[in-house]
């Protein structure tokens, strides 16, 4: 038997997946702390509930990134703090992000989060990591079709020009 035949969770993580877990897991601390933040400004309460799904998916990926780096002796990346409760009233209008903008913010993330879990399974050799990715980027598509179907019930999707007018054959 080869070096990568057996058990997939005794087997090397190569650098690829090393800095993909690690830069996932610093990008996941900073969107935790940022969509706090952000839950802090929101007003709409269906923005404020996907909001705390966005925040509970996160924290749900950090726990086994942690434990593969740990295992395998790379350090982590530094966390930013928890983000304190404010009151949506004591943050000054121009200071504040608004409910579009929030929503947008989250839209762009879910798409990237897609694009690099999907980079993320394609260079993976050891299965465990490659279904690990296949897991965060399923529940990351739900989250942002849920997000999607909001933007539109909301009116805050801008979309591109839609082609609406056909040539005739």
């Amino acid at each position: 038997m080869g070096i990568l035949s057996g058990n997939s969770k005794d087997e090397p993580l190569h650098y690829g997946e090393v800095f993909s877990i690690w830069t996932n897991l610093a990008a996941n601390y900073g969107m935790i702390a940022g969509y706090q933040t952000f839950y802090n400004h929101a007003g709409d309460k269906d923005l404020k509930l996907i909001l705390e799904e966005f925040i509970q998916g996160a924290k749900e990926e950090v726990k086994p990134l942690e434990k593969i780096l740990k295992v395998n002796g790379v350090a982590l990346p530094p966390a930013p703090p928890e983000r304190a409760d404010a009151k949506l009233e004591d943050i000054p209008p121009g200071a504040k992000f608004n409910d579009p903008e929030i929503s947008a913010a989250l839209s762009l993330d879910a798409a990237a989060c897609l694009v690099a879990c999907s980079q993320a399974m394609g260079m993976s050799i050891r299965e465990d990591i490659g279904l690990m990715y296949g897991q965060f980027h399923t529940a990351k598509a739900l989250l942002g079709a849920k997000l999607l179907r909001l933007n539109k019930e909301k009116g805050w999707l801008v979309p591109p020009p839609l082609h609406v007018n056909h040539p005739e054959k």
